[in-house]
């Protein structure tokens, strides 16, 4: 992997209030910058994608990933989240 902090997080599921202020939450609560957010309905599905940035925060990859799988859980939604390089090489061409 390259120098980069960022992450790419993904949110799937039914829409309902507060799903993007709680996975803001769990950025925050770890000192995650989040850089750009897009968020649409499909037909009722939400979906979220959000470039962040990990460069001050102190928790590893894969402990956050467990933290935004539970929020998830709790939420009825599915997340996940990658690093940006891991992200790029999986959607290249």
């Amino acid at each position: 992997m390259s120098g980069s902090n960022r992450i790419i997080v993904t949110v799937l599921g039914q829409d309902r209030v507060g799903i993007i202020a709680s996975v803001a939450g769990v950025l925050a609560e770890n000192s995650i910058n989040i850089l750009d957010i897009s968020q649409t309905i499909l037909q009722g599905l939400f979906v979220m994608i959000i470039i962040a940035d990990m460069a001050e925060s102190r928790i590893e990859l894969g402990p956050l990933k467990e933290r935004l799988a539970a929020k998830g859980e709790e939420l009825g939604v599915r997340i996940d989240a990658q690093h940006e390089d891991a992200f790029r090489y999986m959607h290249r061409i």
